[in-house]
């Protein structure tokens, strides 16, 4: 499983997220708690919002804490809204295309969990991809197929509902033609100016997703864990919800995978 770190507010310098927490993205690439392993090594990726409408995108096949790179650009950029990711790939091969997150226009998503028996069924899901958005297909993961399978079912209107039309999608072709569990879900997602979070599972266990609101920085940090140890003030978004944030206001919703 991956881990994962989003923020949105003032902007701050990526590595109050990335870097400096005891508990760090970092740290987490290394020595995860609330993952099935800890290690995290499969590649990185971050992506920022500035000047223009379509984010930043930096991704590698390094382990986070091997590139001194990622340090370097973490320390000097700021934004008041991105996304950050260490990869444990749950199958496709290690490469730069299957680095979380990715981008499509204005929009920026990235996943921790799986479907089910997707190897199995990888053509059958690209099937799920219509032609328009074919060409943004670049890697082999599921999680690239959701996010483009979101963007058909209507991201710029309803995110909520285009994403959980994708996960029905997706749930729906493992039980068909794959394994349990058919989804474990965990999205981070923006538009440029929302950050969204969702966390759902076909079964009992859904992957963590945390948030906290951040005074200093009059914001907040969603997170696949608390980026410290003991820290009060992270909340737990419940299984089977989404949460939609903006810089003064979080909003759940229900967030239904089965139909």
């Amino acid at each position: 499983m991956c881990r994962w770190a989003a923020f949105i507010g003032q902007p701050i310098f990526l590595d109050q997220v990335i870097e400096n927490p005891g508990h760090s993205l970092l740290v987490q690439s290394k020595a995860a708690e609330e993952a099935k392993t800890a290690i995290n090594a499969d590649g990185f990726g971050v992506a920022w919002y500035d000047h223009r409408p379509q984010p930043g995108l930096y991704r590698d096949v390094l382990p986070a804490w091997s590139d001194p790179n990622l340090a370097s650009i973490a320390r000097q950029i700021r934004s008041g809204l991105f996304l950050a990711h260490v990869r444990a790939s749950t199958g496709s091969a290690i490469s730069r295309n299957n680095c979380h997150p990715f981008a499509s226009g204005n929009w920026s998503f990235m996943h921790n969990g799986q479907i089910g028996g997707f190897e199995n069924f990888r053509r059958s899901a690209d099937m799920l991809i219509p032609e328009e958005l074919y060409h943004e297909r670049k890697g082999a993961t599921d999680s690239e197929v959701l996010f483009l399978r979101a963007l058909y079912h209507g991201l710029d209107t309803d995110p909520a509902k285009a994403l959980c039309q994708a996960a029905r999608d997706l749930d729906m072709l493992s039980r068909e033609k794959g394994e349990t569990p058919h989804l474990r879900l965990s999205v981070a997602m923006s538009d440029g100016k929302r950050l969204f979070a969702a966390r759902a599972s076909s079964d009992h266990i859904a992957p963590t997703v945390y948030y906290r609101r951040c005074e200093t920085s009059a914001g907040w940090m969603v997170v696949s864990e608390p980026l410290e140890d003991g820290q009060d003030g992270w909340v737990e978004l419940p299984p089977g919800q989404i949460a939609t944030f903006t810089q003064d206001t979080v909003d759940l919703q229900p967030f239904c995978v089965k139909p």
